[in-house]
């Protein structure tokens, strides 16, 4: 499958969040991942956020693609496929 990831953290935990989510999904903008993924590594990547965020502060949206026939990324502006550590292209 293919998901969009987008997350609205508190800035305490944006670090944690970033890096976990990095092991699972590509990091394509400030807050925001995508990428294939199977249904298993779907369910742990977000079994260790819930651990992670405040679910009364926090929130992190999932947008799922059962495939990316139908998907099509229309990007404006700087296009780059993975954003590196600094946040620089």
């Amino acid at each position: 499958m293919f998901v969009i990831m987008a997350y609205d953290v508190n800035s305490k935990r944006v670090a944690k969040v970033l890096k976990t989510s990095r092991r699972y999904l590509l990091w394509v903008q400030n807050s925001v991942f995508e990428g294939e993924i199977t249904p298993g590594r779907l369910n742990a990547l977000k079994n260790e956020l819930r651990k992670i965020i405040s679910e009364d502060e926090d929130r992190i949206l999932f947008y799922v693609w059962s495939n990316k026939h139908y998907q099509d990324r229309i990007c404006l502006g700087v296009n780059s496929e993975v954003i590196d550590d600094t946040g620089i292209i």
